[in-house]
């Protein structure tokens, strides 16, 4: 099983045509995604490697059932984009784009929260997702892990990939990259959460970074809500203060929202927290080889 994306899903690209669009739909295709459209206004009509493109996204939805986008969409008309996927009433919308104001994601959210949250955001500014051996919504890369029954919720997109990596002798139910701004559609939380609901989840890894009070929250709801086990990385333990390293929302103004804060607030509810990503897929490794001898 997998949460959010699955081998059902139905996949249509917005800004299929431009340069990344075309080169990741043919890294998504190869990885077995369902891709059943593309939407790039005023290319209606065009095909991209046999996929049909329309103009609009709820031309895309009405002609082929998709259910699902991936928004590759330059961030002066991303507002715009995500707003028209979610009127298409998709269930599920990855924001890939980068440098998005914060004003329009926050418009874009609110829309989405005021339709009753009917469609799922992950990012912007993310990676996207993967549900390796079923879909891959992104860009990231589908060849260094395969199934298995770990999730993985991270800020990052390259620590994303380097614990996919790490602990590829295990495999994951899915890999989901929220996104490193001061606003994202979906959070630790909904993604720990589903995790916990999934019966095909054994144990969760989850990478924070510097900023903000979102690990913090998390571990809050991490104490009250979720049974299966957590290990968990925070990046930005040498960044300086004040200093942006990364992403948008990774800044530490004071004492708040540093990585040591948010150690400590992971492991007074029980999650072991490595200090290096390799440290970190070892603790995660030792955990599922306990569970699997006390079986």
């Amino acid at each position: 099983m997998a949460i959010f994306l699955t081998d059902s899903s139905r996949v249509l690209v917005q800004g299929i045509t431009g340069s990344e669009g075309t080169k990741h739909t043919r890294r998504m295709v190869a990885a077995g995604t369902n891709i059943v459209a593309g939407v790039t206004p005023g290319k209606g009509g065009q095909q991209v490697d046999g996929i049909p493109v329309f103009n609009t996204t709820a031309e895309a939805v009405a002609a082929t059932g998709a259910d699902t986008s991936v928004v590759f969409v330059p961030p002066r008309f991303a507002k715009a984009a995500v707003i028209e996927a979610i009127d298409a009433r998709l269930s599920l919308v990855v924001v890939l784009t980068e440098g998005i104001p914060v004003h329009d994601t926050a418009a874009f959210w609110a829309y989405a929260c005021a339709t009753g949250n009917r469609t799922r955001i992950i990012g912007p500014n993310c990676p996207g997702l993967i549900s390796p051996g079923q879909s891959n919504a992104g860009i990231i890369p589908p060849d260094i892990t395969g199934p298995g029954r770990i999730g993985l919720v991270s800020k990052s997109g390259t620590l994303t990939y380097q614990l996919m990596h790490e602990l590829r002798d295990f495999g994951f139910s899915t890999c989901v990259g929220i996104g490193g701004d001061p606003i994202v559609g979906t959070t630790h939380i909904d993604c720990l959460q589903a995790f916990q609901d999934d019966p095909e989840t054994d144990a969760i890894v989850m990478i924070g970074e510097i900023g903000g009070d979102a690990e913090e929250r998390a571990a809050e709801y991490i104490a009250a809500n979720i049974t299966k086990p957590v290990v968990g990385y925070v990046a930005g333990f040498t960044a300086p203060e004040g200093k942006t390293m990364g992403h948008a929302g990774a800044i530490v103004s004071g004492s708040s929202g540093t990585a040591a804060a948010k150690q400590a607030a992971l492991e007074a509810v029980g999650v072991r927290v490595g200090r290096t990503p390799s440290e970190t897929a070892r603790l995660m490794r030792e955990t599922l080889l306990s569970r699997m001898a006390t079986r």
